[in-house]
C-alpha cells in the first residue's frame, strides 16, 4: 500500500482539500489529478459506483498522486473489504451513531491485530507481488485513513464516546441527514441543525480527530477552515455548474 499524504498531513496539524465524484470514470479522475488536490473521494453511497469502477478510479488517482478514498454505502465488513481491496488508501462510512458502531468501522478497514479485515493478495496488497503479507499488513494499518459521517442526533448525543475510539481519523459532518434526523429535511441553516453542528464542532475540538465538512465553494472553505475543519471537502457538480452558468451568462451576454 502507498504512503497515504494526506493522513500524514492531517497528523502534521495541516488542513486538506477534496472533492467527492460519484461518475464510474477513470478518465475523469485523471483529468481532475491535474488539479492540486490532497485526496478524491469516490461516491459509492449517493452514486452507482461498484467496487470494480474504483479499482479503476484508484489507479488513475495513484498515476496523479492523489490519495484515492471511497465512500461506502453502508458499516458491513464485507462491504468494506471489497471497497479498500481495490486500493482505496481512506474510507468514508455513513451513519456512523455509537462508539461501538465507530469500532466496527475501524474493525472492518484495519487487519489483525486491530481489526478483521480478510487478507489476500488483492490489488491492495499489490496482487502478493511485492514484500510479505507481514509488511503489507503493517503498511496498510498505518496508512488507511477512517472518517465517520455523524449525521444523526443519537450520533450527536453520542459523539463524546465516538471521539474516544482509536484509529478513527476525521469526524464529518453529515448537514442534510443531520436535517432529516431533526425533523426539517433538507433545512441545514434551521437553528436546530445548526445548534446541532456547533456541538459536534465543539466535542471535537481539543481530541486527536480531524474535522471534516461538505461546502458548497471557498467561501464556505475559509469560513470552516476558520471553524477548525482541517479535512474539507466539495461536490464535483458544485464546481461544475457556477463555471458552466458564467460562462454561458458571460459568452451570451
Amino acid at each position: 500500500m502507498r504512503h497515504n499524504k494526506t493522513k500524514e498531513r492531517l497528523q502534521a496539524g495541516e488542513t486538506v482539500f477534496g472533492c467527492f465524484v460519484r461518475y464510474p470514470n477513470a478518465s475523469l479522475i485523471e483529468v481532475m489529478g491535474y488539479q492540486p488536490w490532497d485526496f478524491l473521494v469516490f461516491d459509492g453511497e449517493h452514486g452507482t459506483l461498484e467496487p470494480q469502477d474504483c479499482e479503476h478510479m484508484v489507479r488513475a488517482a495513484e498515476l496523479q498522486g492523489v490519495t484515492p478514498i471511497v465512500r461506502v454505502t453502508t458499516n458491513q465488513p464485507h462491504i468494506i473489504l471489497r471497497f479498500m481491496d481495490s486500493g482505496a488508501q481512506g474510507l468514508h462510512v455513513p451513519w456512523v451513531n455509537t462508539a461501538e458502531e465507530a469500532e466496527a468501522v475501524v474493525r472492518s478497514v484495519k487487519y489483525h491485530p486491530r481489526g478483521i479485515r480478510g487478507l489476500a493478495s488483492v490489488r491492495a496488497a499489490d496482487y502478493g507481488q511485492r514484500g510479505t503479507f507481514a509488511d503489507y499488513v503493517k503498511t496498510a494499518n498505518q496508512e488507511s485513513l477512517v472518517v465517520i459521517h455523524i449525521e444523526t442526533i443519537e450520533a450527536v448525543e453520542r459523539l463524546p464516546e465516538i471521539v474516544k475510539i482509536d484509529d478513527l481519523d476525521v469526524i464529518f459532518i453529515g448537514p442534510t441527514d443531520l436535517s432529516h434526523s431533526l425533523g426539517v429535511p433538507g433545512q441545514p441553516q434551521h437553528p436546530d441543525v445548526q445548534a446541532a453542528i456547533n456541538r459536534i464542532v465543539e466535542t471535537v475540538k481539543g481530541t486527536d480527530k480531524a474535522l471534516g465538512i461538505m461546502v458548497g465553494n471557498a467561501q464556505a472553505a475559509q469560513q470552516w477552515r476558520e471553524r477548525g475543519a482541517r479535512y474539507i471537502t466539495v461536490m464535483l457538480e458544485s464546481l461544475l455548474s457556477p463555471a458552466a452558468r458564467d460562462y454561458l451568462e458571460k459568452s451570451r451576454a
